[in-house]
Order: C-alpha cells, then sequence, then structure tokens
C-alpha cells in the first residue's frame, strides 16, 4: 500500500509530494489499526492548520501537542516552508471532531530546532519545532497540556505507548473523528534493519539516527497527516509526550515502525523556550 503525504502550500494555491527523493520510498508519516478516542482522553492533542483558498477554510495539515497554555510542539517538517511566516498558521485545540465548532489561534511565532535541515527534511534528524500562539489558550478538561518526557527517561522494547492524530489512507479526506492506536516501542536496532534494508536507507551508514525512535507493528500505526502528533506512554501515573511523529515508509510490504523524534533528546531546548510553569 502506498502512502503519500501532502502538505498543502497555501502561496503556491496547492499541494506537492514532500519528498526528498521522488524515488526514496520515505514518507512525512502517515493511525491504522486504531479507533475513535472519545473527547477529553488526549486533551494536548491539536491540529496545525494551514488556508484553503479553494475550500475558504483552515484545513489540517499536520498535528501537534499542547505543551503549554501557549506553547505546541510538532515536526519541524511541518512548518519549515513557512517558518518565516508563522500568519500562515493555526492551530485547534480541545477539538475530536475536525472542523466542529473551529476556533483556530493564530501563531504568533515558529521556532526550528537549529540543526534540522530543509534539504534532508524528516529523515535528516532534527525535525522538531515549537508554535508560540498568539494568545495562551483556556484549559479545561478538553484542552490540557502534556509533559514532554525529562531526559532521564529510558524506553524499553515491547512497552505500550499511544499514538493519536486525523491521517488518511491515500487521496481521501482526513479522518473527521480523533483516532488512537496502540502501539509498542521497536529496539532500535530491529528497526534500523528493516529501514536500512529498504529504500530509504540510500547507502546511509544509520538511518535511524540517534535523535528518533521507533513504534507500531504491521496494521497498527499513524496515517498521512498524524505527522508531528504525539507518541505517549503512562509512567509512574503521568503521560509524558515521548516521540514526535516523523516519517516512514511509503511502500510497506514488510514491517516498517513509524519513525519519531525521540523528544528526550530535545527536553533540553525545548526547556530553553518554554516556561516550566503552566
Amino acid at each position: 500500500m502506498l502512502w503519500l503525504l501532502f502538505l498543502p502550500l497555501p502561496h503556491l494555491g496547492g499541494s506537492m509530494p514532500m519528498f526528498p527523493d521522488p524515488r526514496s520510498g520515505t514518507e512525512w508519516a502517515h493511525t491504522v489499526g486504531g479507533h475513535s478516542a472519545p473527547p477529553g482522553k488526549w486533551p494536548w492533542q491539536v491540529s496545525l492548520r494551514t488556508f484553503s483558498k479553494e475550500r475558504d477554510q483552515w484545513e489540517h495539515s499536520c498535528g501537534g501537542s499542547l505543551i503549554h497554555p501557549q506553547w505546541v510542539l510538532t515536526a519541524a517538517h511541518c512548518t519549515a516552508l513557512d517558518a518565516s511566516e508563522p500568519q500562515t498558521y493555526r492551530v485547534q485545540t480541545g477539538q475530536v471532531t475536525l472542523y466542529h465548532r473551529d476556533r483556530p489561534t493564530k501563531v504568533a511565532q515558529i521556532i526550528l530546532h537549529p540543526k534540522f535541515n530543509l534539504s534532508l527534511l524528516a529523515p535528516g534528524g532534527a525535525d522538531v519545532a515549537l508554535l508560540k500562539l498568539e494568545a495562551p489558550v483556556t484549559l479545561s478538561e478538553l484542552v490540557h497540556p502534556v509533559s514532554p518526557a525529562p531526559d532521564s527517561l529510558m524506553l524499553l522494547p515491547g512497552m505500550k505507548c499511544w499514538v493519536t492524530g486525523w491521517g488518511t489512507l491515500g487521496s481521501l479526506p482526513p479522518a473527521h473523528h480523533l483516532q488512537e492506536a496502540k502501539v509498542p516501542i521497536v529496539r532500535t536496532q530491529a528497526c534500523e534493519r528493516a529501514y536500512h534494508k529498504g529504500p530509504s536507507a540510500h547507502g546511509q551508514d544509520t538511518v535511524i539516527k540517534a535523535d528518533m525512535l521507533c513504534a507500531g507493528r504491521k496494521g497498527q500505526g499513524s496515517c498521512q497527516g498524524d505527522a508531528g502528533g504525539p507518541l505517549v506512554c503512562y509512567w509512574l501515573d503521568t503521560w509524558l509526550q515521548v516521540g514526535v511523529l516523523s516519517w516512514g515508509m511509503a511502500s510497506r510490504p514488510r514491517d516498517y515502525p513509524d519513525v519519531y523524534t525521540r523528544v528526550m533528546s530535545y527536553s533540553s531546548w525545548i526547556r530553553q523556550h518554554v516556561p516550566l510553569e503552566l
């Protein structure tokens, strides 16, 4: 099955496939094998929007997570093309059904990690960005931040975590209702072996870099439009975000786990910009 993620490009009046190499087989991430999430279960989930002139509305393009009333964590590749123009984006919080009672918040600032390489995009690593909202959102049972995992957190292979999003299959529109899927953490060496055999390797020595982690199994994982969304684990009575959905394989004849930016690798960078207090 072929997964393609198309990011809307407002200034071009259309969309284009976002690939480092059209022959590479890599995608910008694509929730498969999941089910509809009830309201309030994942109150940090946000929908990143770009404006569609054709439909005259702010349309879902990527996922993200609220980590502070005024800050969102997402993937750098979701905003890299217009990082200097934050007005290009809006963020919708507290929603499980897309476009139901929309009240998107303006983005005031986009901070890409300085090591993110626009030419390499997601597979190059450092695929993480912070969005500062124009004003803090009002917290409630439906809207609440998640805590980024500390750099000391160690994830064990097989540990079950959750990925959420409004992803879609192929050319279909996004899932109308927020989807959730329980996925296992995959050992880095196993993930590396799988991808190194595939078309994404490009002769590189290492495909899964130190700032990446893998999760998911055949039939369960993410879909296009989920990119930038959170991977969260329940640890010591607290939900912690351990990953930002980054990329995966476009064609999946074998088991290819999804690849996430490892939040623990960027906890100190996040703290540099985001206040610890809510």
